[in-house]
């Protein structure tokens, strides 16, 4: 069938706003919080200026490192938050809050496998064309196989774009088949998904940029350049959580619209 983007949009809307109390709720425990802990306890490194492109990498490689303690638990919970949201925008047995993140959790092991196994397939795939284009030594073949890689990389992204509802939704735990599920049900509609995910990516992003710079500099300016900082963490992890309930909700409605479940999953309030 063809993916009607704007009935997805309408159906997102529609069930965030008749559940927007719990979901919030939620959106605030899973990703705000994690979000905001993160940001204060783990603050990224700014390069400083004449920083060479290997001391940038250097830098960025000991944060990361020195962040896994924070990112693997703040991974789990997201997953957890984000399968338990789509759990109950869209499972057509109305389970209870508790039920969803409990769900939402059983299956964050099956969500976490099926991500690595499509990351160690493009990495292993593009890295050999790579490795021959580094080889030959030509700037010229690499920057030609770059560019198809990257797209390759985004269209992959797009067709597995619903493995979380359909381990949510239609209980698969095997990883593999939840990225083939995944893979059929975006068949046909590929370019539509994505616009659709790129276009409310871009507006989330315009929006936060304008929020965290006028909030920002404003609290700089009457509190000093940590309270800023401060400021500008709070607001993003807000809008992050707002982001990422948002595309909960637009998942769900994608997964319920090509999957076919019955439309008043949506629409009623959770118990």
């Amino acid at each position: 069938m063809k993916f009607d983007s704007n009935l997805a949009w309408k159906q997102a809307v529609a069930a965030i706003m008749a559940n927007r109390d719990v979901l919030l709720a939620l959106s605030g425990v899973f990703f705000l919080l994690p979000s905001l802990a993160f940001s204060l306890f783990f603050p990224q490194p700014e390069p400083s200026a004449g920083m060479s492109v290997d001391q940038i990498s250097k830098m960025t490689g000991d944060y990361y490192m020195s962040a896994l303690p924070g990112m693997i638990p703040m991974a789990i919970l997201q997953a957890a938050g984000t399968l338990g949201l789509l759990t109950l925008l869209t499972d057509r047995t109305r389970p209870t809050v508790g039920d969803a993140i409990k769900q939402g959790f059983a299956g964050t092991i099956p969500y976490f496998l099926a991500q690595l196994i499509l990351g160690a397939v493009l990495g292993i795939g593009g890295g050999l064309l790579m490795a021959i284009a580094l080889a030959s030594g030509s700037k010229a073949l690499i920057a030609l196989l770059a560019i198809p890689l990257l797209v390759f990389a985004v269209y992959a992204a797009i067709k597995t774009s619903l493995v979380g509802p359909v381990i949510a939704v239609d209980g698969e735990r095997n990883p593999i088949a939840a990225l083939k599920r995944s893979w059929a049900l975006t068949k046909g509609n590929s370019v539509r998904i994505a616009a659709f995910f790129i276009l409310v990516a871009i507006a989330f992003l315009i929006v936060m940029m304008l929020i965290m710079g006028v909030f920002g500099s404003l609290a700089s300016l009457a509190m000093g350049a940590q309270a800023g900082e401060i400021v500008s963490s709070v607001i993003a992890a807000a809008m992050g959580a707002l982001m990422s309930l948002c595309f909960a909700a637009i998942m769900a409605a994608t997964h319920r619209q090509l999957a076919g479940p019955s439309a008043e999953a949506v629409s009623a309030p959770f118990e």
